[in-house]
């Protein structure tokens, strides 16, 4: 990846942006973007291509959307090969409650996949459960019980009984399972006589099965002949002229049809339930049934399913009856769930022996944030012992660092003890592990880094600096640095982490925005400003007020070159005389040069009007100077209006310091029914002064202006009467 075209069209805002980014001459590109030009919108554009999804306008969805990145070789940028590192935001933290800092994110997300199918399918399963068995109750915690003896082992359990099933008929999967759970039919067929008259029953029940032509005691007793019958009958079976062969103790029996079956069915049941004896047996039964009135519901049912009272004499076995039934019925998702555990169990394993393998990345990881950061913790590896023996994922710990000791402390009462900043250094560890490990595996990455040190004390701002040129300096990663803050801009510059072709500026066009080249980084006033003073009347103008700077730091405020100046930024009795020669003079004074203008002669007042209405025709750009000159001719033209329209000169000539708010004030005493002028005015004050008193260490607000405001409050200043 030597170069990069974009070509963007409503992409977050970004109406339209061609522009090509160089990696030539150095591995990062830098661009500077006032607030709300396109830097975040770029990002966006870029986490689009990561993410493998298309870009939008999220304000006007419906304009069309194009998005192009393509390398030198004409190639899409592949998603593969991006990573967008976004600014801290207060508030946010990623990660589940269950993950850790510094995971490795691909492999979490893989093993959160896993996990959410089996989420899913287990859900699915327990629904299905819970209807077929008409229960009230938990279904995960009475299937646990049933299988294991425990109430939070469901999936082992679910696993266990997968044998069982592969040749269960769901005999009992009709039967309601909270009837024969509730607590008082539980303490009624535990009770000695009901326990006494169960195994008289069951025992002459067995002799009579025993005896039968069909029936078997185990296996296909006449409840599961029933059953049988009903489903041969639901799926149309004799219809379809099938036969059913009956193995009998006297023969065997060839079934065509529903009837025969059912016919041979309730002759057999008849000689069991009609049985003397049994019906003797079942009599007692009944009779300790009905000394609980509270037991109608179960003696009802008793009543009509005879069948199932043998079933009693055991309920632990027959509660596991009923739920190998209930799964048995619902097959499918019985099987999709244990097939998606064997999965979720055997990628969970890979997955934790790929995380055991990058110990040495989370220590490398570690050391970068410990030796770089400056905050008031130290990271270590907070279950090393376990790690190294490969019985756990290393797990980060905290320890906190004053001036009297040192404390073990979770995550989040660590975070509630830092500043915004020392958050904003805790954000950049996950950072920290994404990068680090596209450098272990040689990934050749666009690194699009989105001020991630905004509002970093400046130690842990130069530590963020120095590790993206560690990055540059490697093979596998080209960076794209967006910034809004200047001071950070102008910091990468000179430490040489993006070459002066790599540094950009964002320049809001009539079609969209543009990239230029970054003006003023590197001293604007030294480097351009200075070289071309007697040369070019809008460079000449714009060094006045850094000429007036340096005279006040060294000569002090009352010196006659630094009133002088005065009288060209703010409007004075003596303003409209000085003459070009008379401001070549300040400038070799200060300077200690000999340099002459060719137009000395010239007053400066009436350049800064004629340069000031070149600006009004400039094309749209940086217009760097153009801010200046415009914002000093703003001020001079609503000072001179105001001192006109107040007509008091010898109360003028007193003012020494802070002169606009003080005209601004007495004009509005003077003639408070003028409230556009006001409105004005008070444009004035607000927006000219960060273009005027500017210096060589920060001029960030002159570059977060837009040159069409004082254009137009240029303008608007022009028209006040």
């Amino acid at each position: 990846m030597k170069t990069l075209k974009l070509e963007l069209t409503n992409c977050y805002g970004i109406r339209k942006l061609d522009a090509l980014l160089d990696f030539g001459a150095s591995n990062a590109v830098g661009i500077y973007a006032p607030n709300g030009a396109m830097k975040s919108s770029l990002a966006s554009t870029f986490q689009d291509v990561a993410e493998g999804k298309a870009s939008r306008d999220r304000i006007f969805p419906s304009r069309v959307n194009a998005r192009a990145i393509k390398d030198e070789n004409g190639t899409d940028l592949a998603a593969t090969s991006v990573l967008v590192v976004r600014p801290f935001e207060e508030g946010v933290r990623s990660g589940s409650s269950s993950a850790t800092l510094l995971v490795n994110a691909k492999l979490r997300l893989q093993y959160e996949a896993l996990h959410a199918e089996v989420n899913t399918a287990r859900s699915s399963l327990i629904s299905a459960l819970k209807g077929s068995s008409k229960t009230k109750r938990p279904v995960d915690r009475e299937f646990s019980a049933a299988f294991m003896g425990g109430a939070d082992q469901f999936d082992a359990a679910v696993a266990s009984v997968k044998e069982q099933l592969e040749g269960w008929e769901p005999v009992f999967k009709d039967v309601p399972y909270d009837l024969f759970q509730d607590d008082k039919v539980t303490a009624f067929l535990e009770s000695g006589e009901t326990r006494s008259a169960l195994n008289d029953y069951v025992k002459k029940y067995n002799e009579l099965l025993a005896a039968s032509r069909f029936f078997k005691k185990v296996g296909f007793n006449y409840y599961q002949a029933s059953n049988v019958a009903k489903e041969l009958k639901s799926s149309g079976f004799f219809a379809a002229k099938h036969t059913v062969r009956l193995n009998a103790s006297d023969g065997n029996e060839e079934i065509s049809s529903d009837g025969q079956l059912q016919d041979l069915i309730d002759a057999e049941k008849a000689k069991i339930s009609e049985d003397a004896a049994l019906r003797a047996k079942f009599k007692e039964l009944e009779k300790q049934i009905n000394k609980n009135s509270q037991l109608r519901d179960f003696e009802a049912y008793l009543q009509a399913n005879v069948e199932l009272i043998p079933e009693l004499a055991d309920m632990a076995v027959f509660k596991r009856k009923l739920w190998l039934s209930y799964v048995k019925a619902n097959q499918d998702l019985y099987t999709d769930f244990v097939n998606k555990l064997d999965l979720a169990a055997a990628g969970s394993k890979e997955i934790e022996e790929k995380a055991k393998q990058e110990n040495t990345l989370w220590e490398a990881v570690i050391k970068i944030f410990n030796d770089r950061f400056e905050v008031p913790f130290r990271l270590h590896v907070a279950n090393k012992p376990q790690v190294v023996i490969g019985k756990e994922v290393a797990r980060l710990g905290f320890v906190f660092k004053d001036d009297l000791g040192d404390q073990e402390v979770e995550r989040d009462r660590l975070l509630e003890a830092l500043s915004t900043g020392e958050r904003r250094a805790f954000h950049i560890l996950n950072t920290l592990f994404e990068i680090e490990e596209r450098r272990l595996s040689a990934q050749e990455t666009l690194l699009v880094v989105d001020d991630i040190a905004d509002s970093f004390d400046y130690k842990n701002k130069y530590a963020i600096v120095q590790y993206l040129l560690d990055l540059a300096k490697g093979t596998h990663f080209k960076l794209l640095v967006l910034t809004h803050n200047f001071d950070f801009f102008r910091t990468i510059v000179s430490r040489r982490l993006i070459a002066r072709t790599g540094s950009f500026m964002v320049t809001k066009t009539n079609a969209g925005v543009a990239l230029v080249e970054a003006q003023g980084v590197n001293n604007i006033f030294e480097r351009v400003w200075k070289t071309q003073f007697f040369k070019q009347n809008d460079k000449k103008i714009c060094c006045i007020p850094f000429m007036r700077n340096l005279i006040e730091f060294t000569r002090g405020d009352k010196h006659p070159d630094f009133l002088k100046l005065t009288s060209l930024l703010h409007w004075k009795s003596d303003s409209q005389q000085i003459t070009v020669a008379d401001l070549d003079v300040v400038y070799n004074r200060l300077f200690d040069q000999t340099g002459q203008s060719p137009n000395g002669t010239a007053k400066v007042i009436d350049l800064i009007e004629a340069e000031a209405a070149n600006c009004l025709i400039a094309p749209d750009g940086l217009n760097f100077e153009n801010k200046v000159l415009l914002a000093i001719a703003i001020r001079l033209r609503s000072e001179k209006f105001m001192a006109d329209k107040i007509n008091d000169a010898a109360w003028h000539a007193k003012i020494t310091s802070h002169q606009t708010p003080e005209l601004i004030e007495r004009y509005r005493k003077d003639f408070p029914g003028a409230a556009e002028n006001h409105e004005v005015l008070d444009r004035v004050a607000l927006m000219t002064p960060e273009n005027i008193h500017l210096n060589s260490f920060m001029y960030e607000p002159i570059l977060d202006m837009s040159d069409r405001h004082l254009r137009r409050l240029f303008n608007e200043v022009s028209a006040l009467t």
